[in-house]
């Protein structure tokens, strides 16, 4: 139950003559009691709240800073009208920020017996499920003078998928692929190692990429073509652990990852390779297996969805036994982690000798181009011990890529914006030149 403002209107209204003529028990008597007889038959006139019936329908996922819509159906099943305001509860992260009370509350009118729909529209601001809160209806009078107010649970999940901003880069990576898998028109030999076809030979061509046999048996000279190994297998790794959790821009380090690794899917996927997820810290947060290629970007997305960094300090040599527990034959072993000097030099160089004798490792990691700006920065003595601050950082972490590099391995350090491409080049470098 619940008083409304017009009521506390006409109550105020009502006290300045009693003040003026008749203050005392009767003069309040004489105006409160036809005011709360009033809001009686108002309250008893108004639809009753709980009975009302409420179902949802809508959208059951969305990308990250897209929007989704969830119907709220509202029925009626008494015989008086309900005329009610109600809100329809999510967590705060469901909505930009400022746009809440508009969003999430509605006006309804519902004669006896029938049914209306109402839409909130949600537009997420963080990743995971977003799980709907109680949806609360106040039912008014004629008079709108009291209300019956209740609450009602209405279950819904709503997940919030990675973006993929990324793939924007995917038509350049794929040309470029297409490139190396000798489909388009070039003069050069495609680049790979598998044997392809016989093509007869056009000025321009590597002459070490004559079929002499094939030659002796046709009149014209004949080449061989060649295309990018395919049906290997590339193991995406992403460190969930603490060092992810550190924010870039507007969003953790982890996002930018995730980020990069869909491009990676993606690409290698239409490569005809074998694509697999796994996130670690100090236990597995997700792990994506032996999906077909129309399949991948659905699980990998919703993998992430509801991964989120932790606070704590990753194994690595659990993450190593991981790893080489998923892959039981020769990969490509993508580990999206962080380049600051004592995770690595405590944590991956000692176990990562493991991975290296029988995997091609690659590692990502998302630089802060804050750093690279305050490096760059003059002008003040302030600003000169800002810039020597971020140098010895980026030797930091330019010492412990080479230590990397010394080990086998083939580091990408970008920021978030260009990590994706850079990963897709790497990966596709790594193709051409036979190292998969």
């Amino acid at each position: 139950m619940a008083l409304t403002g017009r009521a506390a209107l006409l109550a105020a209204i009502g006290s300045l003559p009693v003040g003026i003529w008749d203050a005392g028990w009767t003069g309040i008597l004489a105006v409160n009691a036809p005011l709360a007889v009033a809001c009686a038959c108002d309250y008893a006139l108004a639809a009753p709240v709980r009975r009302l019936g409420l179902t949802r329908t809508g959208d059951t996922s969305v990308r990250l800073g897209e929007t989704a819509d969830v119907t709220l159906t509202v029925t009626n099943p008494s015989g008086r009208p309900l005329r009610a305001r109600l809100r329809d509860a999510w967590p705060p992260s469901s909505w930009q920020p400022g746009t809440e009370t508009e969003a999430s509350r509605h006006r309804l009118v519902i004669p006896a017996g029938e049914r209306r729909r109402v839409t909130t529209r949600l537009r997420p601001t963080r990743r995971g499920d977003r799980q709907a809160d109680r949806v609360t209806i106040r039912s008014y009078g004629p008079l709108g003078l009291f209300a019956r107010q209740g609450t009602h649970q209405v279950p819904w999940t709503v997940r919030v998928l990675p973006p993929f901003t990324s793939r924007k880069h995917l038509p350049s990576k794929l040309a470029r692929l297409r490139e190396l898998d000798g489909r388009t028109s070039v003069l050069t030999r495609g680049e790979g190692t598998e044997f392809d076809s016989l093509r007869e030979y056009v000025p321009g061509d590597d002459t070490r990429s004559i079929d002499w046999r094939a030659t002796a048996r046709q009149s014209a000279v004949a080449v061989r073509t060649w295309r990018p190994e395919r049906d290997r297998h590339v193991l995406l790794v992403l460190d969930t652990g603490r060092t992810s959790a550190g924010r870039v821009g507007d969003a953790p380090r982890l996002d930018a990852a995730m980020d990069a690794s869909l491009l990676l899917a993606a690409l290698a996927s239409r490569a005809g390779d074998r694509v697999d997820l796994l996130a670690y810290d100090r236990r597995v947060r997700a792990l994506v297996q032996g999906r077909a290629a129309g399949l991948l970007l659905p699980s990998l997305v919703n993998a992430m969805a509801t991964v989120e960094p932790e606070l704590v300090e990753t194994d690595a040599r659990g993450l190593v036994a991981t790893a080489l527990r998923t892959t039981s034959r020769r990969s490509l072993i993508v580990l999206l982690t962080s380049l600051d000097a004592a995770p690595v030099e405590e944590g991956l160089l000692p176990v990562l000798p493991q991975l290296t004798r029988r995997h091609t490792v690659l590692v990502a990691s998302v630089a802060d181009p804050y750093v690279a700006r305050m490096a760059a920065a003059r002008g003040s003595t302030e600003a000169v011990y800002e810039a020597a601050a971020a140098a010895q950082a980026q030797g930091e972490r330019r010492r412990t890529a080479e230590r990397l590099r010394r080990q086998g391995v083939t580091v990408v350090d970008a920021t978030p914006e260009d990590l994706a491409p850079a990963l897709a080049d790497a990966y596709l470098a790594l193709k051409s030149a036979g190292r998969l």
